[in-house]
């Protein structure tokens, strides 16, 4: 983990105004379930979208930028009211440049959510880089932030907690 200092790393979740996030090893444990039929299936935590609607609530926007073309994920989008969602990107940086200059908000006010290497360049480029606890060893080693939670298991809500905390808003944790 990128070393600051913990008031760094304080200013860093006050500052987020997006939260954009992986998908695959991030919201869910990176399993991949399929149907007889060959359908995808994916599995999400609960605790993970309560808490992206409780910082939407607070006014952070939060994006899914995903290389999977899944309808799983655009379906779980829909039902927690994300309205930012990116299926089957290849480059996620330019989606995310992209998106901030839409909202008008500089890469900086960015939390990115990432864990494997296709996730690298953006972990590299926004203000608050951040990985979950089964990250790739490059992507912890970018981050400012490594969950204590791994991917698909509170880590999210982890993340959640802590930019809420940050913003002077208690959660319910």
């Amino acid at each position: 983990m990128r070393e600051i200092s913990v008031s760094e790393l304080k200013k860093n979740f006050a500052r987020v105004k997006l939260l954009a996030l992986d998908v695959d090893g991030v919201l869910t444990d990176g399993g991949l379930y399929y149907t007889e039929k060959g359908e995808e299936l994916k599995k999400f935590n609960v605790k993970d979208g309560m808490g992206l609607k409780l910082i939407m609530e607070a006014g952070v926007e939060v994006a899914i930028v995903t290389a999977s073309p899944s309808a799983s994920v655009s379906f779980r989008a829909q039902k927690l009211g994300i309205t930012h969602v990116f299926c089957g990107v290849e480059d996620k940086l330019r989606v995310v440049k992209e998106l901030c200059q839409k909202l008008q908000l500089g890469l900086d006010e960015v939390a990115y959510v990432g864990d494997d290497i296709n996730d690298l360049s953006l972990l590299e480029t926004v203000g608050c880089p951040l990985t979950v606890a089964d990250a790739i060893a490059v992507n912890k080693d970018v981050a400012i932030y490594v969950t204590k939670q791994p991917g698909g298991y509170g880590a999210v809500r982890e993340i959640c907690d802590h930019i809420l905390l940050n913003k002077g808003i208690k959660p319910l944790i």
